[in-house]
C-alpha cells in the first residue's frame, strides 16, 4: 500500500523526530549494557517502521537529508548531529540526560558519549576543520576535555531541521532579505539577462558580478529580478556594517557561506553608505570576504571595485532611458497621463529620476486636492520631483530658499543680460542638445558652468538666487573650503557625492570660496602640485558634463588660472557698487510695509559699502528704530552704520556722513 503524502513540513517533522527516536534508542541501549539483544528488537523495529513512512510521505528530500548532501556529512557525523538536537526537539532525551546527570557525567550528551553509543564512531567527526564544526553545525561547551564537552546544536541548524528557513541571528544588522520586488525597465534588463546567463549553469566557482551606476534602488532591482528569475533567495550585506575585528571577519564569512549553502541564495555587498575615510576598512573586509565567498555574489556600487583576484563580471545599470521616463511618467499618471505630454516632455527634460522616484512623484501628485491639482497640476509635478531629487543632496550640502528676484538684484546691464543668457541655455536645452542633436556630438562642454567673481557682499549669492528662483529650481551651497581634503583622492571622492547626488534634479550648485580650491596651478614639482591639479581637472571634467548648473564664487578672479576660465562658459563681474548703484539699492533694501521716515537715498550712498553691508546696516538700523518705538530714521541708520564700520575694521569717514556728524 502506497503511503500517502503529507505536506512536506509535516513530514519532514515526523522524520526528523523519528530518526532522533533512533539515535535516543542507541543511547539508552548503551545506557543499560546488562539488558539482551532481544530486548530491543521489537523497538528498533518500531523505529525503522516510523523511519520508513515518514520517507515515503516525503514530497521531496528532508531537511536533514539535504543538510547531509550539503555539508558531506557521515552516518557517524549525522547521529552526532540529532545526538545534539535530541534534548530540544524530543523529551525522551530528558531519561537518557538526567541518568548521565546520576552518573556524575555533564549536563547533555557529549562527543564521549557519541564515540561510545553511536555506530561507525570516528574521532575526525570533532575536528575543527571537520562539517560540523567547521560550518558551526555543533558547538562544544566547556569542559576539561573535548569528550566531557556538552554537544550543542546551533539555533540556526535547529530551525532548518525543523523545517524553518530563518536567517541567523548573528547576521542581524549585518545582513538582510531582499523581498522587495523592484521595477526593472527595458533598457536596465540587460543586466538581468547577462546574470541568468552567468549563473544559470550552477557554475563550480560562481563569477562575481558587479552592478555599477549612479541609481542604488535600480542596482537591487537588477539583483533581485535575476535572483527570483534563477529561483534563488537573495540577501543584502551593508558594507557600513562590517564588523572591524580579524576574528568577527571571519565568522561572518562562515555564516555567509553556510546561508548560501543551506538556501541557496546570492548576497549581494551594499557599498553606497561606505564612503568615507572611516569606512575604507570596512570597504577592504568586505573586498576580501566577497572574494573568498563559496556562494554567488554580487557587488552594489556607483563606481567599479577593484582588488578582487575572482573572476569578475562588470554591468552598468544605468537610470532609465528618456523615452523609459516619459513612458513611467505617463503610466504613473493613469488617466491624468495622456493630456500631460507637454508637461511630461518637460519633466523629461529637466529631471534624471530613477523608476521609485518617478512613481513617489506621480503618487503625490495623485494626492494632491483637487482644486489645487486642477489650478497647475504641471507645477504639483515639478515640485513632486524636486521633493524626490532632494534627499541624497541634503545630507551633503546647504539648501538655500530662494527669496531674491530681479527688483532687489542691482547690478550694471551687461551682467545682467550674462544671467537671463544662462536662463535662456537651462530653459532650452533639451531641445539645442537632444531635438537638435547636439549632445550627439558629445557630451563634454555641454554643462552650464559660471564664475561668478567680486567682492562679498555685491550679490552673488543673490544672483543664484535669482535664476534659481526663475527656474523653480532647488539652490544648494557647498562651501569647498570643507569640500577641499589633505587626503590624496579625498576631494575627489567628496566632489563626486555632490554632483552624483545633484544629477536627479539638475540642482543650481554654488560652490562657494572656490579660491581654496582654483588657485593658480603652479608646474608640477612635487607629488602635492600634481594632485592638486588632478582635483582641479576633475572638478572641471564634473562641471563640463553637469547636465545643470553649477557656479563657481570667488573674490579674486585675478587669482585664477586662464586655463581654468577658458572652461567656464559664463564669467560675470560683480563691481563693488558705485554711488549709483547704492543709492538704488538704498531704494528697494526696505519692505515696503516698513516704517520710514526722511530717509535720503543719495545721501546714505555716501557710504562706501558692498550690498551685504547696507542690508545689514539697514537691518540693524531698523532693530534700533523698533526698539525705540520710532519710525527708520536717518539717525538709526547712522548708529548702525557706526557698529556695522566697526565690524569691518574700517573707519567711517566725516565725507561719508557728511554734514551729520
Amino acid at each position: 500500500m502506497i503511503a500517502e503524502r503529507l505536506p512536506w513540513s509535516e513530514a519532514n517533522q515526523q522524520l526528523l523526530v523519528a530518526q532522533i527516536g533512533r539515535v535516543g534508542l542507541l543511547v539508552e541501549r548503551h545506557g543499560s549494557p546488562d539488558r539482551g539483544a532481544t530486548a530491543w528488537v521489537d523497538r528498533e523495529r518500531d523505529v525503522a517502521r516510523r523511519i520508513a513512512d515518514a520517507e515515503a510521505r516525503l514530497s521531496s528530500p528532508s531537511a536533514l537529508a539535504a543538510l547531509c548532501t550539503t555539508f558531506g556529512l557521515t552516518n557517524f557525523e549525522r547521529d552526532v548531529l540529532l545526538l545534539a538536537a535530541g534534548p530540544d526537539l524530543d523529551g525522551s532525551f530528558a531519561v537518557a540526560r538526567d541518568r548521565e546527570v546520576a552518573a556524575g557525567e555533564p549536563v547533555g550528551p557529549t562527543f564521549g558519549l557519541a564515540m561510545a553509543a553511536l555506530e561507525g564512531p570516528h574521532w575526525s567527526a570533532l575536528t575543527p576543520r571537520g562539517p560540523l564544526r567547521h560550518w558551526r553545525l555543533v558547538e562544544l561547551g566547556g569542559g576539561p576535555r573535548i569528550t566531557s564537552s556538552p554537544l550543542r546544536i546551533d539555533e540556526r541548524i535547529l530551525h532548518y531541521l525543523a523545517g524553518i528557513q530563518e536567517l541567523d541571528e548573528r547576521l542581524d544588522g549585518v545582513v538582510n532579505p531582499v523581498h522587495t520586488h523592484g521595477e526593472v525597465t527595458p533598457s536596465q534588463a540587460a543586466g538581468v539577462d547577462l546574470v541568468d546567463r552567468l549563473w544559470s549553469d550552477a557554475p563550480a566557482r560562481w563569477p562575481i558580478v558587479q552592478l555599477c551606476g549612479p541609481d542604488r534602488a535600480a542596482r537591487t532591482s537588477v539583483a533581485e529580478a535575476a535572483c527570483r528569475r534563477l529561483g534563488i533567495p537573495l540577501n543584502r550585506l551593508r558594507v557600513a556594517t562590517m564588523p572591524g575585528a580579524a576574528p568577527e571577519i571571519e565568522l561572518l564569512g562562515r555564516l555567509c557561506d553556510r546561508e548560501s549553502a543551506l538556501t541557496g541564495s546570492a548576497l549581494l555587498f551594499d557599498f553606497d553608505a561606505a564612503e568615507g575615510r572611516s569606512d575604507d576598512a570596512a570597504r577592504g573586509s568586505a573586498v576580501a570576504l566577497a572574494d573568498r565567498l563559496l556562494g554567488p555574489v554580487l557587488l552594489s556600487s556607483q563606481e567599479p571595485i577593484g582588488g578582487l583576484d575572482q573572476p569578475t563580471i562588470r554591468i552598468d545599470v544605468n537610470k532609465p532611458a528618456r523615452h523609459e521616463q516619459r513612458d513611467l511618467w505617463i503610466a504613473s499618471l493613469g488617466a491624468l497621463g495622456s493630456d500631460l505630454n507637454g508637461e511630461v516632455e518637460h519633466l523629461v527634460g529637466q529631471f534624471d529620476l530613477s523608476v521609485r522616484a518617478i512613481r513617489a512623484a506621480g503618487a503625490i501628485a495623485l494626492a494632491t486636492p483637487s482644486p489645487e491639482r486642477e489650478l497647475s497640476l504641471g507645477r504639483v509635478l515639478w515640485d513632486a520631483s524636486r521633493m524626490q531629487a532632494r534627499p541624497r543632496l541634503d545630507d551633503l550640502a546647504q539648501r538655500i530658499e530662494p527669496e531674491a528676484d530681479w527688483d532687489e538684484l542691482v547690478l550694471p546691464q551687461p551682467q545682467r543680460q550674462t544671467l537671463r543668457e544662462m536662463l535662456i541655455h537651462a530653459r532650452h536645452r533639451a531641445r539645442v542638445y537632444g531635438d537638435w542633436g547636439f549632445f550627439a556630438k558629445g557630451s563634454r562642454g555641454l554643462g552650464i558652468s559660471a564664475l561668478f567673481s567680486g567682492p562679498s557682499g555685491t550679490g552673488k549669492t543673490m544672483a543664484a538666487e535669482v535664476l534659481a528662483g526663475e527656474l523653480h529650481l532647488d539652490l544648494y551651497r557647498i562651501d569647498l573650503s570643507s569640500v577641499v581634503s589633505k587626503y590624496i583622492g579625498e576631494t575627489e571622492k567628496n566632489l563626486r557625492r555632490v554632483f552624483d547626488a545633484a544629477e536627479d534634479g539638475g540642482t543650481i550648485l554654488l560652490f562657494d570660496e572656490a579660491d581654496a580650491l582654483f588657485g593658480k596651478r603652479s608646474e608640477v614639482k612635487d607629488s602635492h602640485d600634481r594632485y592638486a591639479n588632478i582635483e582641479v581637472g576633475y572638478l572641471l571634467q564634473r562641471m563640463e558634463a553637469y547636465h545643470g548648473i553649477a557656479i563657481l564664487t570667488t573674490n579674486l578672479k585675478s587669482a585664477l588660472d586662464p586655463a581654468f576660465l577658458r572652461r567656464i562658459r559664463f564669467v560675470v563681474q560683480f563691481p563693488f557698487p558705485d554711488p549709483a548703484a547704492r543709492a538704488e539699492i538704498w531704494r528697494r533694501i526696505f519692505p515696503t510695509t516698513a516704517p520710514v521716515s526722511g530717509l535720503e537715498p543719495e545721501t546714505l550712498a555716501r557710504l562706501n559699502v558692498t550690498g551685504g553691508s547696507i542690508r545689514n546696516i539697514a537691518l540693524a538700523g531698523a532693530f534700533l528704530a523698533a526698539g525705540a518705538d520710532e519710525d527708520i530714521e536717518m539717525a538709526h541708520l547712522l548708529q548702525a552704520a557706526r557698529s556695522e564700520y566697526a565690524k569691518l575694521e574700517k573707519p567711517l569717514t566725516s565725507a561719508e556722513i557728511g554734514e551729520r556728524t
